[in-house]
């Protein structure tokens, strides 16, 4: 009876950086405008759908977000909490290289206490580097792709009845003997329908089903701002060069040609569970026109039927009309807009193939959106993007002076600029043909990345210079843009004396702390660097977060975090029924016995790959 409650699968979110509370790194602004800390405690919204799927199917599954933990409670002890469990396997995401060393720590300390049980990695960078991941002792299992949640339920199906592995798609395992075996890249679903992404019934459920809330949160400051997403596809219609989730960058890593979109219907049937559980905003992922007009049509006519209260945020990918704005503005009661423009340069906006449009298109875009009754309109500006220029980089501020002076410094307008940091994504464009755009890259391999994490500043951890600017000048002209940003703001009352001050402080501090950590660096006895860099870790953790904007301009305002008592009690009573249901399914499948494996897929093939 012990085996309806055992935890079979265990996935485990790592911080950035294992060892983040003990040492001295400035991680700078590499997460101002997300968010998530530097820690980059959210967690890939992948992990829900693929623990529903395998929750459906009778496992147990749970979520503890690791970097979540160790920023809350300093006394949180990792090691000691993995030492305690004792599931059939571990999943442990690495879906962006920002986390190509706290995810691999974790895996060692996985095998250190359990050396039986098996480590399963998944994400796009792992599916990058699948074949250097499974020559780690320390991983067992990579399962590739973007939508990984049935060859994820063949795999544990596998552990957990000691089934063959040959025959499982898009899984990198190895053999009795340590020899590495790649399957081939065949589940590429069409659609995906077949789950929510994000699941919140799954998150909701397993809350109560594990009594431990602070395992599933998603980013520090959720309770606080519970603000809420939609994946509407996996895969995108853009070629942005220096996106590792592009069309290309798709191809390259998941053998996706197109994108798999979730239906307008089922949208509708996540925000109505959404609007159940509170009022934050709904972040609409990935803009909705890629789908195509009839799409937007259909989600939109839909969306305006359920009356909703909360405020949706739109992602545009390129300049839009009152067409679209007035379908918006149709539907839901309040709306607003996310644009990445990356430079106001129209030339390198068409190569990097991003907002490939005029300037004068753009404008027209925030007057239409204004015009229909857009909220707010966040408006990101990037350094170190291709051939952009120092001056270029700067000069970003005053065409955010022109945005204002245009729209009469309307406040709805939110300007932000920051820099792409810290590693170039893996599979894009630039990654791949990096002399055409115009980089120099630093690190090559995972574990070159993995070493890049514990260097002592942001600068140092960056994977790149461009042809334009080096390390040095693309951290410059962050702080110079950010520090004229922020003036223009104080200027045009976007935001107040106080918090002017506070962030010019940290910008200023930030720079001074940059060149006592290079002066540091050039201590030649290691013993002595450290102890330098040790006693400057009060001051770096003082200005490791919201250097170059507030904490709240991000933010968009909310009157009523949760619903009524009433609406919860009901999701949480059909939740609890849906509970009782899966557990019948697994005292029958405990009972009855499992189904043969299906041996649905092509044969895998061995490689001989480096060790």
């Amino acid at each position: 009876m012990l085996q309806l409650f055992q935890k079979d699968l265990i996935f485990l979110h790592a911080p950035s950086v294992y060892d983040f509370r003990k040492d001295t790194i400035m991680f700078g602004p590499i997460s101002d405008v997300v968010p998530s800390s530097p820690t980059f405690e959210m967690y890939p919204v992948g992990i829900t759908s693929i623990a529903e799927t395998l929750e459906q199917n009778g496992f147990n599954v749970q979520i503890v977000n690791v970097a979540y933990r160790m920023l809350r409670d300093k006394d949180y002890d990792p090691e000691k909490v993995i030492a305690a469990m004792h599931p059939k396997a571990f999943g442990i995401d690495l879906h962006w290289l920002p986390h190509a060393h706290g995810s691999i720590e974790l895996a060692k300390i996985c095998k250190k206490h359990h050396p039986e049980i098996p480590v399963i990695f998944g994400g796009l960078s792992a599916s990058y580097y699948h074949e250097e991941l499974i020559s780690y002792p320390f991983v067992d299992f990579v399962v590739r792709g973007d939508s990984t949640e049935e060859p994820m339920l063949q795999l544990m199906q596998a552990v957990k009845y000691n089934w063959p592995l040959e025959r499982i798609p898009n899984l990198t395992w190895k053999k009795s003997d340590g020899s590495p075996v790649i399957n081939p890249l065949t589940h590429v679903p069409e659609n995906i329908d077949y789950v929510s992404v994000p699941c919140y019934s799954y998150v909701i459920r397993s809350v109560f089903k594990y009594a431990n809330l602070q395992n599933t949160i998603p980013y520090l400051d959720w309770l606080k701002y519970p603000i809420t997403a939609l994946l509407t596809a996996r895969g995108c219609t853009q070629n942005c060069s220096i996106c590792g989730g592009s069309k290309f960058a798709y191809k390259n890593i998941c053998n996706r040609d197109k994108p798999a979109y979730r239906s307008p219907q089922s949208l509708i049937e996540d925000i109505r569970l959404i609007e159940k559980l509170g009022r934050a905003p709904i972040f609409v992922l990935h803009d909705l026109r890629q789908a195509g007009q009839a799409y937007v049509d259909e989600f939109f006519s839909l969306l305006k039927k359920e009356k909703i209260k909360n405020e949706l945020v739109i992602e545009l990918f390129w300049e839009a009309d009152d067409s679209y704005f007035s379908k918006i503005a149709d539907a839901v009661p309040k709306f607003s807009l996310e644009m990445t423009l990356e430079t106001h340069v129209e030339s390198i906006r068409v190569m990097n193939g991003k907002f490939a449009c005029t300037n004068e298109q753009v404008e027209n875009t925030i007057a239409s959106a204004f015009k229909y009754g857009c909220r707010k309109i966040d408006i990101f500006f990037m350094t170190g993007i291709p051939k952009q220029k120092y001056s270029q980089a700067v000069e970003c501020v005053d065409y955010c002076r022109h945005l204002l002076e245009k729209f009469e410094g309307d406040k709805r307008l939110a300007l932000f600029v920051a820099p792409l940091a810290p590693f170039l994504d893996p599979g894009c464009l630039a990654w791949e043909f990096p002399e055409k755009y115009g980089y120099k890259r630093f690190y090559h391999t995972l574990e070159d990345h993995r070493q890049a994490l514990t260097n002592p500043s942001w600068k140092h951890v960056l994977s790149y210079e461009t042809d334009s600017m080096t390390r040095d000048e693309i951290v410059q002209s962050t702080y110079e843009a950010a520090l004229k940003l922020n003036a223009l703001k104080h200027e045009f009352k976007l935001i107040d004396e106080d918090l002017y001050r506070q962030i010019e402080f940290r910008i200023k501090s930030a720079q001074q702390v940059i060149e006592e950590i290079d002066s540091i660096m050039e201590i030649s006895d290691e013993g002595n660097r450290r102890k330098a860099l040790g006693e400057l870790k009060n001051k770096v953790e003082q200005i490791n977060r919201h250097t170059i904007c507030g904490k709240d301009e991000l933010k968009w305002p909310i009157s009523q975090r949760y619903s009524s008592i009433v609406s919860l009690t009901s999701v949480f009573v059909n939740l609890l029924f849906t509970e009782l249901r899966l557990l019948s399914q697994r005292v029958k499948l405990l009972v009855v016995g499992p189904k043969t494996q299906p041996l649905r897929y092509p044969e895998a093939k061995s490689n001989n790959l480096p060790r």
